[in-house]
């Protein structure tokens, strides 16, 4: 899959104590490419050996749009690694052994909206944002392994007009969806999330690992599934 290395600051990673905090930021609207992909693998197998909580967060007015569409659009082996890619990072981050606490600085489409569903405490930022699953609305089929991390994510009634209707969500209707827990005026949400992340610190981490895998394990299982009989062979895991 090409697409090189990460453009030089469009992730950091910062420690403060036991909480990293990994930020996507291109300068521009956060898409998914195969290099972002790599560079987050390698910063989440960094902060598993290292956090003892991980915040997740994107630039300011925009946590992700989603995959990088001009690799998908080509369509090919390309665009299935990508999609491997995506879903592979989404099922990890579900079943992450340490709490993943997710900063939606503002824009969340498509595949940002389901990495914003998979962590463990979301904080949306309030302001003229949108989370959206758009799939249908662009001439896609909803992926079977976003359709089950919305099943397990979202509030049931929701669940057909997020994904049959691709309905635009604003901040306060994402939460009542179950895209977020918070919603926080956009200039705290950094904030807010690192001290989240700092509260979650205290838990103890084997017990809150097992009861994850317990919880999600069996979803992170199908969410790999079905991007493996849907996209080909399987993305590599990550332990």
């Amino acid at each position: 899959m090409p697409g090189g290395p990460v453009a030089p600051g469009a992730l950091h990673y910062g420690r403060d104590g036991d909480v990293v905090t990994i930020t996507i930021d291109d300068g521009k609207v956060n898409a998914l490419t195969p290099a972002m992909f790599g560079g987050l693998a390698g910063l989440l197998d960094r902060a598993q050996a290292e956090a003892r909580a991980v915040v997740l967060l994107g630039r300011p007015g925009v946590f992700s749009a989603g995959f990088d569409l001009g690799v998908l659009r080509a369509g090919g082996e390309d665009a299935s690694a990508l999609l491997r890619a995506g879903f592979e990072l989404a099922a990890r981050l579900a079943s992450f052994p340490v709490p993943v606490v997710i900063g939606c600085t503002g824009h969340a489409i498509a595949m940002g909206a389901f990495l914003v569903l998979c962590g463990d405490y979301r904080i949306g930022a309030d302001g003229p944002f949108t989370i959206r699953a758009n799939e249908v609305a662009i001439g896609m089929t909803v992926p079977d392994a976003a359709i089950k991390i919305c099943r397990a994510r979202l509030s049931p009634a929701h669940l057909g007009r997020v994904l049959l209707l691709a309905e635009r969500y604003e901040p306060a209707g994402a939460a009542a969806a179950g895209f977020l827990d918070e919603v926080r005026p956009d200039a705290e949400v950094a904030g807010a999330a690192k001290a989240a992340a700092r509260r979650l610190c205290e838990l103890d981490l084997p017990s809150h690992a097992a009861t994850k895998l317990a919880l999600r394990g069996e979803l992170a299982a199908a969410v790999r599934a079905a991007a493996e009989r849907d996209f080909g062979r399987p993305a590599p895991t990550a332990a």
